[in-house]
């Protein structure tokens, strides 16, 4: 009875291990997923601000028609102010990720790289519509 009662044991030990192992692989994937979500609803809210801005009169602090002059702190998004670099006009980052702006006479192309994940999400945005959103792996080197 003694031997039985120890192969039990090892053999719940042994599946108690298993089971925290694929629980922590599980939570570390969900923590990934999370950060490259929120990445994706960030660069949709900036598209949507702006498309905002895009239409604005330039008399008012707009775009006037054009994505030429977009300045992230125009646009009123919330933005790491305290960062190692300091954010610029079309270059800064907040929790989630490090965004890039570049912006033509009718288009804007968001590029965001995830802090938590190693993906990046790229947005071409028009006047009144975003045209792409892409996730992307990113390439090592």
């Amino acid at each position: 009875m003694g031997q039985q009662q120890l192969l039990l044991v090892i053999l719940v030990t042994i599946i108690v291990g298993v089971a925290t192992v694929v629980a922590i692989n599980i939570f570390g994937q969900s923590a990934q997923n999370a950060n490259v979500d929120a990445t994706r609803q960030d660069v949709m809210t900036l598209a949507a601000m702006a498309q905002g801005w895009y239409i604005k009169p330039a008399l008012l602090g707009g775009g006037g028609g054009t994505f030429t002059g977009i300045d992230v702190k125009e646009l009123g998004f919330g933005y790491d102010k305290n960062a190692t670099t300091a954010p610029t006009a079309t270059v800064f980052s907040n929790e989630n990720a490090s965004f890039t702006l570049t912006a033509g006479d009718k288009t804007l192309t968001i590029e965001a790289t995830c802090k938590q994940a190693p993906k990046t999400v790229t947005a071409e945005v028009g006047p009144s519509e975003v045209t792409s959103l892409a996730v992307a792996d990113v390439t090592p080197g």
